[in-house]
């Protein structure tokens, strides 16, 4: 593997990690805003935005995970996970949509821990280039 090669993979990396770490910061928002939701007349703003966010988080999640498989020659595994919660946000979208807090808030407790879980195997794999 030459130099170029070896600088292209750990940028890849990096994107990954980077791409965890602010999905993983976005769904955090998205929980303190919820809080806010019920206690104040500018949550429900703030969650709408953050949601935006948090949906194009892990859009770019996807992206980083793909660039770090196909160019970068890593694991398809990532691929999967964002993939995964690219899927996930879809039905976080739609749930708050259509105001269903049953399904919805547990939801994004359990992205928030899968977000959680995923970030630590970001940073201990090496952002998923294995």
């Amino acid at each position: 593997m030459t130099t170029i090669e070896t600088a292209a993979n750990g940028r890849t990396a990096a994107f990954v990690r980077a791409a965890t770490a602010v999905q993983t910061l976005a769904i955090l928002f998205q929980a303190v805003t919820a809080g806010l939701l019920l206690s104040t007349s500018y949550g429900e703003v703030l969650h709408g935005v953050g949601a935006r966010v948090m949906y194009g988080a892990s859009m770019l999640y996807v992206l980083a995970a793909v660039l770090a498989w196909r160019p970068g020659g890593g694991s398809p595994r990532p691929v999967l996970y964002a993939s995964g919660f690219l899927v996930l946000a879809s039905a976080q979208v739609v749930l708050g949509i259509a105001h269903v807090p049953a399904v919805h808030v547990p939801l994004g407790v359990l992205m928030f821990g899968l977000s959680l879980l995923d970030l630590g195997r970001a940073f201990s794999a090496g952002g998923g280039s294995r």
